[in-house]
């Protein structure tokens, strides 16, 4: 059995970015997340349903009949299959009240022996776009010397698509403490996004409790991007051009 929670988590979180080099600014933003089983999400009573709900069309292409078919067809593509008996721990927001938006989506699978496989990040922009970066378990150590990993994906209207990501991920524990560095772009702009976190019991206690402190918190994150990027634009940073967006092989 791989290590992980028996029972789903909640993490009540502080999101952070700083950009530097050229234009400087923070945001700040509160939220909470879920850590879930991917075989085993979380059943809450009827009544609670719409504060959390996990669904395939949020994930990957949208068109697999569950997020783990999506997220196996996805590694399947890549020569990177999970043999049977792994496991795969997602870190995401739920749909709360018939919305949704998942920055970053972090799955860590593990092996039938327990051993972590790899780590996916899967992106989301705001133009209704992802993309799924396939990374090395060493992602999940924590430390600093991780190998860069190419940026593939438009995710800010104020940020080419260059340069280069470092990520740490790792597994999440009593606390959530993940980071995200951009770096290498021709504007020399650097970007640094943290998720800082301790973890809640995800029962129906700790479900409302989260929702109430942190109301219809989904769409605040949507709104939330939106804000910063009027407040950006308004300092006169220079939008780039969206290309194109490719959908994946795999992505189903």
């Amino acid at each position: 059995m791989s290590p992980g929670p028996a029972e789903p988590r909640l993490y009540l979180a502080d999101v952070r970015h700083v950009r530097s080099g050229g234009s400087s600014y923070r945001l700040r933003h509160r939220t909470y997340l879920w850590l879930v089983d991917l075989d085993r999400l979380p059943p809450l009573p009827r009544p609670l349903q719409p504060l959390a709900r996990f669904e395939a069309r949020d994930h990957f292409g949208g068109g697999a009949p569950s997020i783990r078919a999506g997220l196996d067809a996805f590694l399947a593509a890549r020569g990177a299959g999970l043999p049977a008996g792994s496991r795969v721990l997602m870190l995401a927001h739920a749909r709360v009240l018939g919305h949704v938006f998942n920055p970053l989506t972090v799955y860590w699978c593990h092996g039938p022996d327990g051993s972590l496989r790899q780590v996916v990040a899967e992106v989301h922009n705001t133009y209704g776009e992802r993309h799924c970066y396939l990374l090395p378990p060493e992602t999940a150590r924590g430390d600093l010397d991780v190998a860069p990993v190419p940026k593939e994906f438009y995710v800010s209207p104020f940020l080419a698509v260059e340069g280069a990501y470092r990520m740490q991920l790792p597994e999440p524990g009593e606390h959530l403490a993940l980071t995200v560095r951009l770096a290498g772009g021709s504007d020399g702009a650097r970007l640094t996004a943290t998720v800082r976190g301790a973890r809640r019991p995800a029962g129906a206690r700790g479900l409302l409790r989260a929702a109430l402190r942190r109301p219809w918190s989904t769409a605040a994150v949507s709104v939330g991007i939106r804000y910063h990027g009027v407040r950006l634009w308004l300092r006169g940073l220079p939008v780039r051009p969206r290309p194109r967006h490719v959908p994946q092989e795999g992505l189903k």
